[in-house]
């Protein structure tokens, strides 16, 4: 999914003035024609052709209300969102698991099922109400397809030494995909202890950290990297433009590659100064119109089940997904403990 990541500073430019000063959903300025998003990254597109810039035009067109957009990792979202809750700014959050559970749990997020959400399965959505997926999605890796003559194929691949100064993951309890390194490795080496054993195993070909995921793909492209993390969705959009890179799931030694569900998920900000415009763009969002544009401008799965792509976008994330097992991650329990999780690593890797 092309991931156009908007500097902060510039992101931060885009909130003028009006928004700075409201206060909450009653306040004058939720008259205004304007809602603002703060996302995780991968949705919009690195030349403006992303899910988010087709959607958010067509929105803005059709009701009048102009998106107002600030992105970064997931958790950076969660935590800019939580510094503002006396005086939010936001109007909708999109995040990654297991941050949109932390964010209900801070209670930053207010009940509001956007028409459509029946149609999207129980564990894409919380029980209580507050989220919704809008993207569908898989975690994954990226290669370099033509500087690897073999891509890898194994998480023991990637100890090689080949891979010196040549791998970088994006940065867990900051990044989705970057917490989902921990998610994956823990499952897949069946624990904790033995997946930071790994962890700290692969610190040494390691770059460094990543603040967000997206960057990491032209870097992948270019060769700089031969492999990071990812997802599914943004790599396959980035592929279309950067024709280096291609996506693989690692295995233990012996078995098969795993991944899991990484959803996009939205929710409406509790206190949001444009209430009504949120649930308006969260309406839009899960629309059948803007769903099935997913694929093949999105590069990921819609989140309605009663939508079934086709085409050749559809046939070729199809075959990406081919022989990988999907396992479901206890997020109630990465939840809790995703603080402990993320000491853990930086005391395996030193980070």
């Amino acid at each position: 999914m092309p991931r156009n990541s908007l500097k902060l500073a510039v992101a931060l430019s885009l909130l003028v003035t009006p928004l700075l000063s409201a206060c909450g959903g009653s306040s004058a300025a939720s008259d205004e024609k304007v809602v603002t998003v703060y996302s995780a990254d991968g949705l919009k597109g690195e030349n403006g052709d992303g899910w988010y810039d087709r959607i958010f035009k067509d929105f803005e067109k059709q009701t009048g209300i102009k998106v107002e957009y600030v992105e970064g990792g997931s958790g950076e979202m969660v935590q800019r969102a939580a510094r503002e809750k006396p005086n939010p700014q936001a109007d909708v959050l999109v995040t990654l698991p297991p941050f949109i559970q932390q964010a209900d749990g801070k209670g930053l997020l207010q009940k509001y099922a956007p028409k459509g959400s029946d149609q999207v399965g129980d564990a894409g959505k919380s029980a209580d109400g507050t989220w919704t997926s809008v993207v569908n999605n898989y975690f994954g890796f990226i290669y370099n397809k033509k500087e690897l003559r073999q891509p890898p194929t194994t998480w023991e691949d990637l100890l090689d030494g080949t891979y010196k100064n040549k791998l970088q993951y994006s940065t867990p309890g900051v990044a989705g995909d970057g917490t989902a390194v921990l998610i994956k490795a823990m499952h897949d080496f069946g624990g904790e202890k033995p997946a930071m054993d790994y962890l700290g195993k692969l610190q040494s070909n390691n770059v460094g950290p990543s603040a967000s995921t997206g960057k990491l793909a032209p870097k992948v492209d270019k060769g700089e990297l031969l492999v990071a993390n990812g997802d599914v969705q943004m790599n396959y959009a980035q592929s279309k433009t950067m024709p280096n890179l291609g996506i693989w799931f690692p295995a233990r030694e012996g078995g098969r590659p795993t991944t899991f569900a990484l959803p996009y998920a939205a929710g409406l900000v509790t206190d949001a100064p444009h209430t009504e415009n949120g649930r308006k763009l969260l309406d839009f969002m899960l629309s059948q119109g803007a769903q099935q544009q997913v694929s093949a401008i999105g590069g990921g799965f819609s989140a309605r089940q009663d939508i079934k792509a086709t085409g050749a976008d559809a046939e070729a994330l199809t075959k990406i997904m081919h022989g990988v097992e999907v396992f479901e991650p206890d997020w109630d329990d990465i939840d809790e403990h995703l603080t402990s999780y993320v000491e853990a690593w930086k005391a395996a890797t030193g980070s």
